[in-house]
């Protein structure tokens, strides 16, 4: 027989998935962020992805420190989509959350965002959040910071003109969703895969609050504009394999809305 003590370890209402690839300046931080949740149902998978600094270790230590806390190792380095589905591929939890190892959650973030989800039947949301513009890795003096409002809900086809969706606040319920995996892309794999969850559900449903807080420093991935827009246009053209013209209508809007949203 499995006691209720038992049941409730092996399976947590929410599993968080967590990418660790260099991280040892931040990583702490963004743990620190999910044991602070007020909603304490949760475990945290850490992905410690080939890293060349002290990240293995410190992921070592986090996991001994705290029995929700599960560590996945992988052999070599293969970037964020690999190591999340190496995440997903173990998630326990009903419903699937992501972080980053540079960002970081609000303490009532799980808490309102289940919440909201349970009482609306939404199996998908997303909740806005604050982006911050730090010095560096290592030096997060705060320089900027601006708050990404969202729509109260969005489908596909909106999806498609650009992306509203921060991947450190979007959880969706994984017993309506069945097993799935992000593309494999080197970027955009998070976009790519919120399309992916649409073409399965009417919609997606935002809360307007901002519930976490996204670091971009000046040698983040994110930072790096002309790649990330070069990496947009490939998941248009070649991974939704959309005509170019099609491809090229969807890219001015995804600009546009970048550029209203500043």
């Amino acid at each position: 027989m499995t006691h209720a003590n038992e049941q409730h370890f092996l399976a947590p209402a929410v599993s968080v998935i967590l990418p660790v690839y260099n991280a040892q300046a931040t990583l702490e931080r963004s743990v620190a962020s999910v044991l602070g949740q007020s909603f304490e149902d949760w475990e945290l998978l850490l992905i410690e992805d080939g890293s060349q600094d002290g990240s293995a270790e410190l992921c070592a230590r986090l996991a001994v420190e705290e029995p929700r806390i599960r560590l996945l190792r992988q052999e070599a380095n293969t970037g964020a989509a690999a190591a999340r589905n190496a995440g997903l591929r173990q998630a326990r939890g009903r419903y699937v959350a992501f972080l980053d190892a540079d960002d970081i959650w609000l303490p009532e973030k799980l808490q309102k965002q289940i919440g909201f989800m349970q009482e609306t039947g939404t199996v998908f949301s997303y909740t806005g959040f604050w982006r911050q513009q730090a010095g560096g890795s290592a030096d997060q003096t705060l320089v900027s910071r601006h708050r990404v409002r969202v729509p109260a809900a969005v489908t596909r086809a909106q999806l498609l003109r650009g992306n509203v969706i921060g991947c450190l606040t979007a959880v969706y319920d994984q017993t309506y969703f069945g097993p799935l995996e992000m593309p494999p892309l080197r970027m955009r794999q998070d976009f790519a895969f919120w399309l992916l969850l649409l073409s399965r559900c009417p919609e997606a449903r935002g809360m307007d609050e901002p519930l976490a807080v996204h670091y971009v420093t000046p040698h983040s991935l994110s930072s790096a504009k002309g790649r990330a827009m070069r990496a947009t246009w490939d998941l248009y053209r070649r991974h939704l394999g959309l005509p170019a013209g099609q491809a090229l209508w969807y890219m001015s809007s995804h600009l546009l809305r970048r550029l209203l949203r500043g």
